[in-house]
């Protein structure tokens, strides 16, 4: 090809581009994702929202030819993975595995918290819904919630209870259940969940209220007891562990949590109806249920608008409870 030739090709070309206008002629944006994919866990390895974090991020990477890596984070509740994440770009390449804990009932604790759950995350894909379970060690000398209650009223004061930190749904739900009980019982707090279960097991304190993932490999082994759960049912996971309702006189207790994938906020429309969708996908999925009903947890698929409206209500519910249980987080 001579030189005229090959400049009167370019030529055309550059006529060509130019015809298509300036929004065309653009390179079209690369087909989301296209790398690594970030997924923030605001507690540490071992606990409910770790297990059911690596299985979301296993099964996203494995059905899709994804890589998504999950990034431990904890501290203060969760709410130091959560305040990373809504500094991140809203790229949907960083994400992070909220729960209740620390989006619902967090901004009622925590003075000067720096985020507003309503305002700076976009909700993506609630994964799963879980009752708590009450534990105590094998060994223990509490073989129900009867025996707790008459023990705390015998000796205020002298039995504790480890949650897997401050101001989460956990340690509130030992407050309710110390408040609606009448008795005085200790709260010790720990950084997440497994190093308060190596406690429970150790007898380093008398019982923990737990999620049940964090807990129920422990249950089967044999090296811890459940007491109870604290849904108004019994959980499909332990179908022979009592509602607390069931064991006292507390008929109306009722707490649960729930685990869900979010992003900064205003994260493309578009890139949150695909994880979404990939997520709800896996979710449907025999084998991914039953994994997470291993852990306790029940999967609970559900479109972006209802996951948000979830959360804003569970938001404002938790208000109340906070104010009422009088505790306090700095």
């Amino acid at each position: 090809m001579n030189r005229k030739t090959l400049l009167s090709l370019v030529a055309c070309s550059a006529l060509s581009i130019l015809a298509l206008g300036p929004n065309q002629a653009l390179a079209q944006p690369a087909v989301y994702p296209n790398k690594p994919i970030r997924l923030i866990v605001p507690f540490p390895p071992g606990g409910g929202t770790d297990i059911l974090s690596r299985i979301v991020g296993t099964r996203l990477t494995e059905a899709n030819k994804w890589t998504v890596v999950v990034d431990n984070k904890p501290g203060a509740g969760g709410t130091i993975g959560i305040t990373e994440a809504v500094r991140m770009p809203a790229t949907g390449y960083e994400m992070v595995m909220g729960q209740k804990d620390n989006l619902a009932v967090a901004p009622w604790l925590y003075k000067g918290l720096s985020y507003d759950p309503s305002k700076d995350l976009t909700a993506v894909a609630l994964v799963a819904e879980s009752p708590l379970v009450i534990v105590t060690a094998a060994n223990s000398p509490f073989r129900n919630m009867a025996d707790v209650i008459a023990a705390a009223k015998a000796a205020p004061d002298t039995i504790t209870y480890g949650s897997p930190g401050n101001g989460t749904t956990i340690h509130l739900a030992g407050e309710m259940f110390k408040m609606a009980a009448g008795i005085k019982i200790t709260h010790v707090p720990y950084k997440g969940s497994n190093p308060a279960v190596i406690d429970t097991m150790s007898g380093q304190v008398a019982m923990m209220v737990s999620s049940i993932p964090s807990a129920i490999s422990q249950i089967k082994a044999g090296k811890l007891r459940a007491l109870a759960v604290t849904s108004a049912k019994r959980s499909s996971s332990l179908p022979d562990v009592p509602t607390i309702a069931e064991s006292t006189t507390l008929k109306d207790f009722d707490v649960s949590s729930w685990y869900g994938v979010f992003m900064p906020a205003n994260a493309p429309k578009d890139v949150v109806a695909t994880m979404n969708a990939a997520i709800n996908k896996q979710l449907a999925l025999p084998e991914v249920k039953e994994a997470i009903n291993a852990q306790g947890a029940e999967p609970r698929p559900m479109t972006p608008a209802a996951f948000a409206a979830l959360v804003k209500a569970d938001h404002a519910k938790w208000q109340g409870i906070v104010a009422a249980s009088g505790v306090k987080v700095e």
